[in-house]
């Protein structure tokens, strides 16, 4: 306990006196403050371009793509679709025109110079955060008014957890609730606190979790998040869960150990605040549920996962930094876009989270987890569960913007053909968020969209060849793009520390004054 308690201290101590909240040098960024959405009469065409709009149709070649205001107001062959006088041209021979892209599990910090732009010069236009932040509600706000260029933000509760939660005396915000009549009220406060969804946690009991749902139900609130350690993966999704974060709770419904293992992990001794013990003493469990994975019963679960749509967000990035943290990259080029204090904070997260009283032993169980998790994420697609493209951008190493588009390789690395990736990122997230006019290059849907120079179908790796973006309309240019990344850059070198509080992801260890995930 004692060991645990001084981790926490040397983690949360030091991100709050060497980060506190990082913010850009004092001066706010042009591009976050210019106005937002293309003009009302003004159109931008972009022509002879190969449009790939994400409904599953094959790709459609010379295409020409018009954008009036913030909507796509006509989508055809260049033949049939003539240029309005006065246009604004963009020649898209050679490329190649995508829906834009969702993050379906962010935590953003209030570096406003830093995550807002990373996410549109990514081609992100859209992001879900999962826990709730002021500071990135007052960004929502100026991004709907027109006074700030960002992506579109949909904003959850703070997590709800249960008691003792994995966070007290940690940081990040929670709830701790201690049974039913709490997590109903819990509900009620975070809708009226304006939530857009509410986020369950780890330690939840199965009576407040059951509980959370009915009310949530009753409140016409969409739940997701973690299935709690109490709660079997299928009654989750039976009670509701909209979409399962990560996935390590699908081990135990596909054991065939799992009474077993369920007895294990409720012997799993947890008091307040010991995130870092918790996640040390249940990589054992864990691994002995992957291991012992039975086909037959995964196949059941994962149907009724399917007639449920409960979606799923694998978060492998965040896996392979929490897996496998010797094979991180320490010295990638894009890290010249973060303070150097946040690289700080990472590495040291790394060595007093994941790698301190790591047995050397595990490296190997954990390298083998991690790859039984891409082909897991294979079997699912196969099966028909709906999968959701999210990062946990938040986590050490974990990028905004540019995570999202590791996240996409990991996904071909597990063997998804590029347009399930693609619909990962953008027509299963519009379905999820309930934004029926995104998601597709079609006319009449919002004009979100990101102009490639090479084809991802073929290697979803192009996905990082951006030439263009569009957020509702307006679009973003090639120097316009680098004019923004350029702008990070400087940011990053001006950081200092401030008296602001830094956003806590509510899932793993980060760059925060605290532990999130």
């Amino acid at each position: 306990m004692k060991k645990d308690v001084s981790r926490r201290s040397v983690i949360a101590g030091a991100a709050a006196t060497a980060v506190g909240a990082l913010v850009g040098g004092g001066r706010t960024a042009q591009a976050s403050t210019r106005a937002v959405g293309g003009a009302a009469g003004k159109v931008t065409a972009v022509v002879r371009v190969t449009v790939i709009d994400a409904t599953g149709r094959p790709a459609a070649r010379d295409m020409t793509v018009l954008v009036r205001g913030e909507r796509i107001v006509a989508v055809g062959p260049v033949r049939s679709v003539p240029v309005p006088a006065g246009a604004t041209v963009v020649d898209g021979t050679g490329k190649f025109l995508i829906p834009g892209l969702v993050d379906m599990h962010v935590h953003s910090t209030e570096l406003e110079r830093t995550y807002p732009p990373l996410y549109l010069a990514n081609g992100v236009t859209t992001v879900r955060e999962m826990s709730a932040n002021p500071a990135i509600s007052a960004w929502r706000r100026e991004v709907e008014a027109g006074t700030r260029l960002g992506p579109r933000y949909v904003i959850g509760s703070r997590m709800i957890d249960g008691a003792p939660s994995l966070w007290e005396g940690i940081g990040p915000p929670f709830v701790s609730v201690a049974g039913p009549e709490q997590a109903r009220a819990a509900v009620r406060r975070e809708k009226a606190a304006g939530a857009d969804f509410i986020k369950t946690y780890t330690r939840l009991s199965r009576a407040s979790f059951l509980a959370l749902a009915d009310e949530a139900r009753r409140q016409r609130i969409p739940i997701l998040g973690h299935v709690p350690d109490f709660v079997r993966f299928t009654e989750a999704s039976d009670a509701g869960l909209r979409t399962i974060e990560h996935l390590s709770a699908v081990w135990y419904n596909t054991s065939d150990q799992e009474r077993k293992l369920r007895q294990a992990i409720a012997a799993v001794p947890i008091g307040p605040g010991e995130y870092a013990g918790w996640y040390n003493r249940m990589h054992p469990v864990e691994y002995a549920a992957a291991r012992s994975y039975d086909r037959r019963k995964a196949a059941r679960v994962f149907d009724r996962l399917a007639r449920n749509q409960t979606r799923l967000t694998p978060t492998l990035t965040n896996h392979r930094v929490v897996d496998t943290p010797s094979s991180v990259r320490t010295d990638d080029p894009r890290h010249r876009y973060f303070p150097a204090r946040i690289r700080q904070l990472w590495e040291m997260t790394m060595r007093e989270v994941y790698l301190k009283d790591r047995p050397a032993e595990q490296a190997a169980s954990r390298r083998e987890l991690f790859e039984r998790r891409l082909r897991l994420v294979a079997e699912l697609d196969r099966a028909g569960v709906p999968l959701l493209a999210g990062t946990d951008t938040g986590t050490s190493y974990v990028m905004p913007g540019f995570g999202l588009h590791d996240e996409l390789e990991l996904l071909s690395q597990a063997g998804l053909s590029g347009m399930s990736i693609l619909r990962a990122a953008t027509l299963e997230p519009a379905r999820q968020l309930g934004l029926r006019d995104h998601g597709t290059v079609e006319r009449g849907k919002v004009a979100d969209l990101v102009l490639l120079d090479a084809d991802p179908l073929r290697d979803i790796r192009n996905t990082t060849r951006i030439g263009a973006v569009f957020v509702r309309g307006r679009l973003i240019d090639r120097a316009q793009r680098q004019r923004m990344l350029d702008d990070v850059i400087t940011a990053a070198r001006e950081a200092v520390p401030a008296a602001a509080r830094v956003a806590g992801c509510a899932c793993h260890p980060s760059a925060s004054p605290a532990l999130h995930h």
